[in-house]
Formats: structure tokens, sequence, C-alpha cells
């Protein structure tokens, strides 16, 4: 990567952790190029305001998505289900790394920008899409165990609203037991699910063999 390239990363990089730290409105420009470590020359060579700086962070983090979040988690787990929960596990870790202070980059950006940013909170909606379309593979893997009828992108958006409530009840708690309890309930949905399929893979399999006799 050449020194240009580097500039260009950086200031992308500590925009995101301030914007993640700070909020996008309570970081400066000032600030940005402080952390970062170049003047503003460098910052207007490569972005024509902070709102454009602010659509490369989207872009990185969209970027980043896969390798370094859901391949993380694919890692970790063999399972496809288990791999849902070794994604959420990881959010879980960043709660406990930051004392429950600091939330879903995403989901924070989403809740403040709100309806100002149309064209930014097309890249947000784009960040969640990619999130629940990688979950939804894994459920797709785990098709053959989960009820015929169910939905599986409707599902697996709603283990993201999951995720994304959970983190901001364990910020509001100041600690990770909402969290914790979410995925409890999580867990027990899940099992209801297997159980609810193997149920009728045996119903299925009695009447089977009761036509066969």
């Amino acid at each position: 990567m050449n020194a240009e390239n580097t500039t260009r990363v950086r200031l992308v990089e500590t925009a995101a952790r301030l914007f993640h730290e700070q909020g996008y409105e309570a970081t400066g420009v000032a600030t940005i190029l402080r952390e970062a470590g170049v003047h503003s020359g460098s910052l207007y060579h490569f972005f024509s305001s902070k709102e454009d700086l602010l659509a490369a962070v989207l872009d990185r983090y969209l970027e980043k998505l896969r390798p370094e979040i859901l391949d993380r988690a694919e890692s970790a787990a063999d399972d496809p289900i288990d791999r849902v929960f070794a994604l959420l596990d990881l959010y879980r870790a960043g709660l406990q790394i930051t004392h429950c202070g600091l939330g879903c980059p995403i989901g924070n950006l989403a809740l403040e920008l709100g309806e100002s940013k149309p064209e930014l909170r097309e890249k947000i909606e784009a960040n969640f899409r990619n999130w629940s379309r990688g979950v939804c593979g894994w459920l797709e893997k785990a098709a053959p165990r989960l009820p015929e009828n169910l939905d599986l992108g409707e599902f697996s958006l709603f283990i993201l609203v999951v995720m994304e409530g959970a983190m901001m009840q364990a910020r509001a708690f100041h600690s990770v037991e909402p969290f914790d309890a979410a995925l409890r309930q999580l867990r027990r949905y899940f099992d209801s699910l297997l159980a609810e399929r193997s149920t009728s893979n045996r119903i299925v399999s009695g009447t089977t063999r009761r036509r066969k006799g």
C-alpha cells in the first residue's frame, strides 16, 4: 500500500473509531485530523466533506463484514446454527471490552442519522442487508432441521433485531445481562423450531410406515 492509500485508510479508520465512540455529529473534523495525524489538506484531498468521509466509513464496514465478522463466526463453529451464536458472541465480546459503553456502530449511526441523510441511509441499509444475508446463508444450511414453512429471510432479520435490541439494552443497563437474556430466549426459540421439525418428521415417518403396512 502506497503512502497516499495509507493516509486515506488511516483517515477512514480513525473516523470510524471516533464516530463509534462519540457519534457522528459530536465528532469534529479537527479531532479526526488530530487523531489521524494528518493535516486538513490530506483530508480534503480524499473527501469533499465530513459526510463524504462517513460514506467511506460505511463502505469500509461493508468490506470488513465478511472477513472480520462472518468469517470469524464460521471459523468458530461448524454447525450453521452454532455459527449464529458464535456471531452474537463476537458482539458480546465487544460489549465486554468497552464495558457496555458502545453499541453496534451501524445501529448507532442508523439511530443518529435517521432520515436526515437518505444517501447515507442506503449504505446503512446495505450493511444490515449483508449481515442478515450472511445469517440467512447459515440458516439455509440448517433448513432440513427447521420447520418447512419458516421464512429464513425474515428469520435472519429477526436475529438482527434481537442483536441490535440486545446491544441497546446492554448499553442502557450498563451490563451484558440483558444481552445474555435475549440470547437465552433466542436459543430457546431455536430449540422449539428444531423440536417442531423433529416432531413433524416423526409424524410423516409414522404415517409412511402405516401406509406401507
